[in-house]
Parts: C-alpha cells; sequence; structure tokens
C-alpha cells in the first residue's frame, strides 16, 4: 500500500532555484510512477543556520500545499509516531513506518505526501 521514493537534491551543492526545480520534477515523476510519497534529502545548511536549499523547499512545498498540489509534508523533525500527520501518512504509505529517518528528528530531510 502506497511506495515510497526517495530523492537526494543536494548531493552536488545545488542553487535553491535548482534545488526546487528538482522536486518540481521529482513530484511530476513520482505521480506519474505511482509512487504516494517522496523523502527529499535536501540537508539541514552547512553552517548549521537552517540552509537555503531546506527553507526554499519547504516554503514551495507549503505553496503547492495550499494550492492543493500536494496532499501535505511533513518536515524531518517531526516525522515521528507522536505526530498525527505522520500516523496520518502511514494510511498512504505504509512504506513510511520502515523509514531510516523515522523518530530521528532530521531536519535535513522532509516528507512529501503526493
Amino acid at each position: 500500500m502506497g511506495a515510497l521514493k526517495e530523492v537526494n537534491i543536494k548531493s552536488d551543492l545545488p542553487t535553491a532555484d535548482t534545488a526546487v526545480k528538482r522536486v518540481t520534477y521529482s513530484i511530476a515523476n513520482c505521480r506519474s510512477l505511482g509512487y504516494s510519497a517522496i523523502k527529499i534529502i535536501h540537508g539541514y545548511g552547512s553552517t548549521g543556520r537552517g540552509g537555503k536549499i531546506r527553507t526554499e523547499v519547504r516554503a514551495y512545498l507549503s505553496r503547492l500545499e495550499h494550492q492543493g498540489k500536494i496532499r501535505g509534508y511533513i518536515p524531518g523533525e517531526d516525522f515521528s509516531i507522536f505526530s498525527a500527520e505522520t500516523r496520518d501518512a502511514f494510511a498512504l504509505c505504509d512504506a513510511l513506518r520502515q523509514d531510516s529517518d523515522l523518530e530521528r528528528s532530521n531536519n535535513g530531510v522532509t516528507i512529501i505526501l503526493l
């Protein structure tokens, strides 16, 4: 029930604009392939102050959610069985239950619900 795709958008240290384009492509591609969730690896910023890629990607996802283009997203630091949003996501994508970042408070990832 529901498949999860992991996408690393930070491997070659792109600009924030390029990272957002990669997220856009990943959403379209994964949706067409039948995935129900995407785990985006964007990093948390090498300075430890938040990271521009993470900030821009999450702002973009917030806009997509408000436009009804994605079901929602879960910041890695909130990806916990104690979060109602995470528990609801399990119903959409059971593979999230086995994800290595569950309960790790990893602010370098974001889960996108399609």
